[in-house]
């Protein structure tokens, strides 16, 4: 088996565009019901099969969206690549878009383990950087993959530079954001004593900050409000979540304004181990959603979960005020899928968000009391083996506009391993959506990237 781990202070970046053994697999066909949608199951059918490959694009101008990897307009979707053995890590890989959308046969793939990687553009060359963590001497240090026309290249990764008074064990878990909302993309890191170290752009080639700045936290791992596609300056805020042991757990939030940046006062929240940000009341000010995600610690004497926390999520307005709750569907006795992670979403295209939530009966987007399924299958059968039933749907993924037409796509993954039917983990099969409807955008497996079949 090939080593795929990086030489110390670099980072193996393998592109490959699409070979003509991937599958693009069988939409959905019809508008349906709104409010219980349903597609056929992916068992074949390919709507194409490329008799070529199709080179990245290349020669993009920039672009100040964070999620347009080649800078030429049109935005991309990073995805997870499962691994193929125990032995050996996932893949990150890129599907490119175009002026009708994702291309799933153009894409590239990258050597981040299970996609462990955080796309930012920190020298604000219109360019998104790849930013992760590599381990060095038990420390674990930020680094920077610097990114360009075709995506970042194999070369060697700039480490970023961390303040001196930094834990001996460094900093984790980085994630994106504009935190106090100048424009230029800023980064924010858990320390080993759970503080938060804010690292701000433009960052320098040499991988020096602007300035940094500490919030103090008990973390173990961030959630951070999205940059926003048009590049159109906006505070993030920042939420800091509490380690757990399979329990529900609770978090901080550093809100943020524009024209103040991130609080220096953080907000106690509920607890909820699944996060997403949006608009969801629709006045125009980013709001968060925190709640169950179904994790429990079954272990002798561990706590349970109160009823305020069950099976229920807590929207806190931008604005202030107190929490609006929702209840979500509970998973089914011995189920082991649950809710998972939440996904904001606005498919109508009417300004308000909905939370994007994961059942034992498929997706279900909660939007105020309204609620509407959106349910994907997987292939009846795998290597001849049928499917279990209760494994069969598709999870939410993430949302976007693809295709710039005001309406955001519902982006839902499907694994054939134990591993996603347990944890959602390993996704091969994709469906990218037209809205709540039973129809496709697209549709397109992974397992062929990289040969990864």
């Amino acid at each position: 088996m090939r080593d795929r781990t990086p030489a110390p202070g670099t980072r193996a970046l393998v592109a490959f565009a699409c070979c003509a053994s991937l599958a693009l697999l069988a939409a959905g066909c019809g508008e349906g019901a709104p409010t219980a949608d349903k597609s056929p199951s992916l068992d074949g059918n390919p709507v194409s099969t490329p008799s070529a490959s199709r080179p990245v694009p290349s020669g993009g101008k920039g672009s100040k969206d964070p999620d347009d990897i080649n800078g030429d307009g049109h935005r991309d979707l990073l995805v997870p690549l499962p691994s193929r053995s125990q032995a050996e890590d996932g893949l990150t890989g890129v599907v490119f878009g175009s002026a009708k959308g994702l291309d799933p046969s153009t894409h590239a793939v990258y050597d981040y383990a299970d996609g462990a990687v955080t796309t930012a553009d920190l020298d604000g060359d219109g360019y998104p950087d790849f930013v992760s963590t590599e381990q060095s001497d038990e420390r674990q240090l930020p680094t920077v993959d610097w990114g360009g026309p075709t995506g970042p290249k194999a070369e060697e990764a700039t480490r970023i530079q961390i303040p001196a008074d930094t834990p001996n064990e460094g900093l984790s878990r980085p994630v994106r954001g504009d935190f106090d909302g100048d424009g230029h993309h800023d980064i924010a890191a858990v320390r080993q004593d759970g503080a938060v170290t804010l690292l701000y752009g433009p960052f320098t080639r040499s991988g020096a900050p602007a300035r940094t700045e500490m919030r103090p936290g008990k973390g173990s791992w961030l959630a951070a409000d999205d940059i926003a596609p048009s590049g159109e300056p906006r505070a993030t805020g920042l939420l800091v979540h509490e380690g757990d042991d399979g329990e529900q757990t609770g978090a901080v939030l550093y809100p943020a304004r524009d024209g103040s940046g991130l609080s220096r006062t953080s907000v106690q929240l509920r607890e909820g181990n699944a996060v997403a940000w949006g608009d969801y009341d629709g006045d125009g000010v980013r709001d968060v959603a925190i709640g169950d995600n179904g994790s429990r610690n079954n272990e002798p004497d561990a706590s349970i979960e109160g009823p305020d926390v069950v099976a229920s999520l807590a929207v806190y307005p931008g604005k202030g005020g107190d929490p609006i709750t929702y209840k979500i569907p509970k998973s089914r006795e011995n189920s082991y899928y649950g809710p998972g992670d939440y996904t904001s979403a606005d498919p109508d295209g009417d300004g308000k968000d909905g939370v994007l939530v994961s059942t034992d009966d498929g997706a279900l987007l909660i939007d105020g009391e309204r609620r509407t399924k959106v349910l994907r299958e997987g292939p009846a059968r795998v290597k001849g083996k049928k499917t279990p039933a209760r494994s069969l749907q598709a999870r939410p993924y993430a949302a976007a506009d693809f295709d710039a037409d005001g309406k955001e796509e519902l982006i839902l993954g499907w694994g054939k391993s134990s591993l996603f039917g347990l944890y959602g983990e390993q996704p091969t099969h994709w469906w990218i959506t037209a809205g709540t409807t039973a129809r496709d955008k697209t549709a397109f497996a992974t397992m062929s990237f990289a040969g990864r079949s």
